[in-house]
């Protein structure tokens, strides 16, 4: 199995997918500011190489709608309190990376027009092509999606070539390796195999987006310095998942 186009060569777009447990760095709880800043000195450094970068960064840090659900709440309201948890991290993320000198937009699904611009997909567009970095906030807007599934939204309207997901390990493995030491990693899966598997890298409707767009999709370790850019080169040790041509 070959790897895609889209990722032996340098993409020209890509949409980076934060957990929003990517921010806490050691905190057992909210936002870790130097790890915000090291994240977005990653993402200036792919900036720099000329690669289009929008991000889309999830809410766990603050508030999980699951979790809210399964205390008993209405499962839409707690969606909905986790699509606010991602705007307070996309406008954190928007700060650490100006603070880079990374001109860098924040669009929400869900309208906030005095802290950041409603989500609009040629507006968002041209501020890629400018070289801003637009951080994508409150997931798709709806209740009962995760913001894995606006990842794969987002990529896909964006015209996308590679999406991204940072995660705590290199790659995607057949368990937690954190937890299961002997767990077998994998260098390529397609689709298919990771929903058979049910690897649980993306929820089901974000892999399944991302195969009806012919969308590939990376996994790395966030927390490695200067892995994202490492990845653009085709260098760094990832996980690819796409469709074998």
């Amino acid at each position: 199995m070959s790897q895609p186009a889209a990722v032996s060569a340098t993409p020209r777009r890509v949409l980076l997918k934060l957990s929003g447990e990517a921010l806490m760095g050691r905190r057992d709880y909210g936002l870790d500011t130097d790890t915000a800043a090291r994240i977005a000195a990653d993402i200036a450094d792919v900036v720099a190489m000329g690669v289009q970068v929008c991000v889309v960064i999830g809410g766990g840090n603050i508030f999980r709608g699951v979790r809210g659900a399964a205390g008993g709440m209405d499962r839409a309201q707690a969606d909905y309190m986790g699509m606010l948890a991602t705007v307070m991290n996309a406008l954190a993320m928007q700060s650490a990376l100006e603070k880079r000198g990374v001109a860098t937009r924040v669009q929400s699904a869900i309208p906030m027009a005095s802290i950041c611009e409603p989500y609009i997909r040629r507006r968002a567009e041209r501020h890629m092509e400018k070289g801003r970095v637009v951080i994508f906030a409150a997931g798709t807007g709806n209740p009962f999606f995760t913001t894995d599934t606006a990842a794969a939204l987002r990529a896909a309207e964006m015209n996308c070539d590679t999406l991204l997901k940072g995660t705590q390990v290199d790659g995607v493995y057949s368990a937690d390796p954190r937890r299961v030491p002997d767990a077998t990693r994998f260098e390529r899966l397609t689709y298919l195999e990771v929903l058979s598997r049910d690897l649980g890298v993306m929820d089901a409707a974000a892999i399944s987006l991302a195969r009806e767009n012919g969308l590939p999709i990376v996994v790395f370790n966030i927390h490695a310095p200067g892995a994202f850019a490492q990845v653009m080169r085709g260098e760094g040790r990832f996980t690819t998942i796409f469709e074998p041509q």
